[in-house]
């Protein structure tokens, strides 16, 4: 398929329609790669990923599970049996994280926008691989105890969670947004409301 074909098919797809098989060794490498071509000021190159498939997302389901009671007196038992479950969603989980250097004269904003680009490029990999991924954030993305069950201590920022499986066969049109929706021809500075005319 034609690169820009395959940029403008791309699509989420649900972690509960994501099955076996999920991508080989081979096939993670080269999803990695992808990610690692993001643009990245500085050459600070701060993505990292955490592959949990197989047992490791039974694992992930507890830190899961712990975070919410941790984080919610109001739990319940089928709350943290939801939470165990959602690893087990798809074949593959990859925790998409930021190496933060605070002090670096390369801005935070810079370094997180670097880290959702290769995210970004991640999920462009799976699907020119044929792959079904969505990219997940939510209360356990932004759980320092999460954070740092992953490897990523403070200051270290975790992106979100990357669901990759095989897709259904057949899946529901997705309606576009039209692109003038979303863009302007930009010709002078905008006035502030109050301005003087």
């Amino acid at each position: 398929m034609p690169t820009l074909d395959l940029l403008l098919s791309r699509r989420s797809i649900s972690p509960v329609m994501l099955t076996d098989p999920g991508p080989t060794d081979a096939e993670i490498d080269t999803m990695i790669q992808a990610a690692l071509r993001a643009p990245d000021h500085g050459n600070l190159r701060p993505w990292s990923f955490a592959i949990i498939r197989g047992d490791a997302r039974r694992e992930l389901g507890e830190v899961f599970a712990n975070a919410l009671k941790a984080r919610d007196p109001t739990w319940t038992e089928p709350l943290l049996e939801r939470e165990r479950g959602r690893p087990l969603r798809s074949p593959l989980v990859i925790a998409c994280g930021a190496r933060v250097r605070p002090d670096h004269k390369i801005a935070e904003i810079e370094q997180l926008m670097a880290a959702g680009a290769a995210t970004m490029n991640l999920l462009n990999a799976a699907h020119a691989l044929g792959f079904g991924a969505m990219w997940v954030t939510g209360a356990n993305a932004y759980d320092q105890t999460v954070a740092d069950a992953l490897g990523f201590p403070a200051p270290d920022r975790l992106v979100g969670f990357v669901y990759v499986g095989t897709p259904p066969a057949v899946l529901r049109p997705v309606e576009r947004p039209a692109t003038s929706d979303h863009s302007s021809e930009w010709t002078q500075p905008v006035r502030a409301f109050g301005d003087a005319a």
